[in-house]
């Protein structure tokens, strides 16, 4: 098994870090942070790039706002030295859930299990 994940790890990056990706973490990335969901963000020493090292599937939607803007170098703090102010309606951050079955399906969709009956509508038959 683990001559399989290394091998795993070295051609495809959906299922976490690659190899070369830990060796430069290893050699130059100083770890700033982690988010809720356990993904660890490092940056160089000189500051100039940054990265996240996601915990399980690798899927942007799963940053938070917060750590896409540090990442994004729209803030100079990382939102664990300076927390952004979040306003008493905003909702937590949820991931994109496209493709999923938690995905939003409206009612009548053929996606939903039970489609809802349609009044408005009345099939036609031929005499």
């Amino acid at each position: 098994m683990g001559i399989l994940n290394t091998l795993l790890r070295a051609v495809t990056w959906w299922n976490g870090q690659t190899l070369n990706t830990q060796l430069y973490t290893w050699r130059r990335g100083v770890k700033v942070g982690e988010d809720a969901q356990g993904n660890a963000f490092f940056t160089t020493k000189d500051g100039k790039r940054r990265w996240v090292i996601f915990n399980g599937e690798v899927e942007a939607s799963r940053i938070s706002p917060d750590w896409h803007g540090w990442l994004h170098h729209t803030f100079k703090e990382t939102p664990k030295d300076r927390p952004l102010a979040h306003k008493s309606w905003e909702k937590p951050h949820q991931e994109n859930l496209t493709g999923t079955p938690l995905a939003y399906a409206p009612a009548g969709s053929i996606r939903r299990a039970e489609p809802a009956a349609r009044q408005d509508y009345e099939a036609w038959t031929p005499e």
